[in-house]
């Protein structure tokens, strides 16, 4: 799909239909991205439900109605539409408009901007540790790139410090399946193997549009993203 043609006329619906909860200027880490991995087709039917009623509430109740994400228990519908929902409410008309619309590449893609907008601890891992190692040729994620992370985020966010080991472990598993689903790791040794992604023309149009600082979590370099 290319940019122009994106529906551009959804912008003023989205715009009026939520607020954008980017983590851009929070100092918390939001970890409710336990509640559901990437799920790109789920978010794309969340944001098919959207485009279709221009209201999030609306949408909702029109999801869980129909059990449109087919959860198991009513429990489970409302927390995972709940996460999708306030993940997809980060994303500019574009941006949301490419999720219902394009192909498996493009629409995963865009699931996993919208967690690392609404999520700053995937958003950082993905830039600070994934990036970083891509930088230096060394594609192996080992637990030890993981845990020295979290020991350096925990000292910053507390709300990470208080949770049980079990949570902990949760964090770590959820993250490890969204990076496979977004493709930026693949199996392999030890915890994966690090890849950075291809972005087609439509993708990256929608991201650099918003805001080029995103590629980041692509593990594009900042050379490359000041150029942009």
């Amino acid at each position: 799909m290319q940019p122009s043609t994106i529906k551009f006329q959804t912008k003023s619906l989205i715009e009026s239909g939520c607020t954008r909860m980017s983590h851009y200027n929070s100092r918390r880490y939001n970890l409710s991205f336990t509640a559901a991995s990437l799920r790109p087709e789920l978010a794309r039917i969340v944001a098919e439900t959207f485009l279709a009623e221009g209201n999030w509430n609306v949408a909702k109740d029109r999801i869980l109605s129909s059990n449109a994400l087919q959860c198991r228990s009513p429990n489970s519908a409302v927390r995972m539409e709940r996460e999708l929902r306030q993940r997809l409410g980060t994303l500019t008309g574009e941006q949301i408009t490419l999720l219902a619309q394009a192909a498996a590449d493009d629409r995963a893609a865009m699931a996993w901007l919208a967690a690392c907008k609404h999520s700053g601890f995937l958003f950082d891992f993905a830039a600070e540790v994934l990036r970083e190692k891509i930088a230096v040729h060394d594609s192996i994620l080992r637990p030890s790139d993981y845990e020295s992370f979290v020991d350096t985020k925990t000292a910053l966010h507390s709300e990470f410090a208080r949770l049980t080991g079990s949570s902990k472990a949760k964090v770590r598993r959820v993250l490890l399946r969204m990076l496979t689903e977004a493709g930026l790791l693949s199996a392999g040794t030890v915890l994966g193997i690090i890849r950075r992604p291809l972005l087609s023309a439509a993708v990256l149009h929608a991201i650099t549009s918003d805001s080029p600082r995103w590629l980041a979590g692509f593990l594009v370099p900042d050379t490359e993203i000041r150029a942009l």
